[in-house]
């Protein structure tokens, strides 16, 4: 049984409006909708699945859309930036005249751990970045939406390092190396590359050491969490003994049905999930047909009509057409 962490999972954030994040992430970044259903703990409230074609683990970028929730705080103790891997170098060029062309706030073209990188955000100002793979080894890229109007050459492959801003640098080194199994593999001012398992983009986080920023909080416009692969149910229960064992709280085993999961607080303001990779989101959708319509796991099915009550109509009927 392969025990370890593979690589990264999925990255849930938070977004003022599911309709508009919709949009970004399909007709501007041209990823999959794979899921429209809602937050399993909080009925009231979407949650969007974005993914490459197939709905590959390490693709995933997710929302919530609380209701009436405020906008975050940029600050330290938070999971600050999600990448999302492109082929090589000459996607990144692609990117700045799309973003341009659509009025997308973004960086320049730049460089960190001998990688390209190019940084862009949201209408939320939700930070995110785009990181070459041309030099890149370890963790495979997922498979380009087939509907999407990217061009394949320039698609978005997968997840890319996830950025942490903390004060407590010590603290989160001891984490990830002694307790998950990370490495660390560079060094570049204050930002601290570390990998796991076969490594490369799908397998990074980042460290910002910052001590002169505001703490982090929570609201549309940050991310909530960030979920790491593991293999399977068995491996999972490795990793609830080995917490329950080091005495860090965590929430035990979590049936999500698309996946299974376990929480746990990594440092404050940080949570971090590890997910299954399996069973996936074609569980209860077909190939053809997914996020079009409202699914819902089932132990919700049977509250089907109080959810579509509670949920204001928002249509994904198109969500597999072509884009243009």
């Amino acid at each position: 049984m392969n025990q370890e962490i593979i690589g990264l999972h999925h990255v849930t954030a938070i977004t003022s409006s599911a309709e508009k994040i919709y949009r970004f992430f399909t007709d501007i970044l041209g990823l999959r909708l794979i899921k429209k259903t809602v937050n399993q703990d909080d009925i009231e409230t979407y949650h969007l699945y974005f993914t490459d074609d197939l709905g590959s683990p390490g693709t995933d970028m997710t929302f919530f859309d609380f209701p009436g929730i405020p906008k975050g705080l940029k600050g330290t103790n938070s999971i600050s930036r999600t990448s999302f891997r492109v082929k090589d170098d000459e996607a990144l060029k692609y990117w700045v005249l799309r973003f341009d062309e659509q009025a997308i706030t973004h960086g320049e073209i730049n460089q960190r751990f001998g990688k390209k990188y190019l940084e862009f955000e949201d209408f939320d100002n939700q930070r995110y970045q785009l990181i070459s793979d041309e030099t890149n080894s370890g963790v495979a890229a997922g498979v380009p939406w087939k509907n999407s109007n990217v061009p394949e050459a320039a698609a978005l492959i997968g997840l890319g390092p996830s950025f942490l801003t903390v004060e407590n640098l010590d603290h989160m080194k001891l984490l990830l190396e002694q307790v998950l199994g990370f490495r660390q593999v560079a060094t570049e001012g204050n930002f601290y590359l570390f990998e796991v398992g076969e490594g490369g983009n799908g397998a990074s986080v980042i460290i910002e050491h910052r001590t002169d920023l505001p703490v982090a909080r929570e609201g549309f416009g940050n991310v909530h969490h960030l979920a790491f692969r593991v293999e399977d149910r068995q491996a999972l229960e490795f990793w609830i003994k080995r917490f329950d064992q080091l005495e860090l709280p965590n929430s035990g085993y979590v049936q999500r049905f698309y996946f299974e999961s376990e929480y746990f607080r990594a440092a404050p303001g940080i949570l971090f999930e590890l997910a299954t990779d399996g069973p996936g989101f074609l569980e209860d959708e077909t190939y053809e047909t997914a996020g079009e319509i409202l699914a819902l796991p089932p132990f919700l099915e049977p509250k089907r009509k109080e959810i579509e009550e509670y949920v204001r109509p928002f249509d994904t009927s198109e969500a597999n057409k072509i884009r243009n």
